[in-house]
């Protein structure tokens, strides 16, 4: 079966959506997929909306815009209230139930209530719920080796912040636990 991942990350600015859809997308990158990374936020930036498409695929992508995920990602209730109806029939939804409340009514996709945030600061784990939740997404997907999670994160995080590897792997692993 050829892979075909359509995932959007989507909450506020700040929350590191598009840090955690940058370091997904290098996994694929790394793994010789595909790979397109659409950021989109409003012009606050920080406490406005954010969100990224992330296409990893065995065959060229048409568009890096996903109106359809088949994974969604969603740190925040507007987000929820967004983009829920679009995602496809039987695809993946990562909730971070620790900030959103409400439950997903529709009984066609795969839920995950994941307290990411509540377990980032558990576990000393400060402003890493995005990563908790990419680890859930890298479990369910299974599209990558740790391996290359490990490279991407190398990757993406500059080296004047290497520190923040090693807390960011933990992270990853909590996700992939869940």
């Amino acid at each position: 079966m050829s892979l075909n991942l359509k995932i959007l990350f989507a909450g506020f600015g700040g929350q590191g959506v598009l840090f955690a859809g940058k370091v997904c997308t290098y996994a694929g990158l790394i793994e010789n997929k595909e790979i397109s990374w659409l950021p989109s936020y409003g012009p606050e930036m920080r406490g406005g909306t954010a969100n990224c498409s992330v296409c990893v695929s065995d065959k060229p992508i048409g568009s890096p815009n996903v109106s359809n995920p088949n994974v969604l990602v969603v740190m925040n209730l507007p987000s929820l209230d967004k983009f829920i109806n679009e995602v496809e029939p039987n695809g993946i939804v990562i909730v971070d139930s620790s900030l959103i409340n409400k439950k997903v009514e529709r009984d066609d996709v795969k839920v995950f209530y994941i307290p990411a945030s509540d377990m980032a600061n558990e576990n000393d784990l400060y402003g890493l719920a995005n990563i908790i939740l990419a680890g859930k997404v890298f479990k369910e997907t299974n599209y990558c080796s740790f391996e290359s999670i490990e490279k991407a994160l190398k990757k993406c995080i500059p080296p004047k912040r290497a520190n923040l590897i090693e807390p960011n792997l933990k992270a990853i692993k909590l996700g992939m636990e869940i």
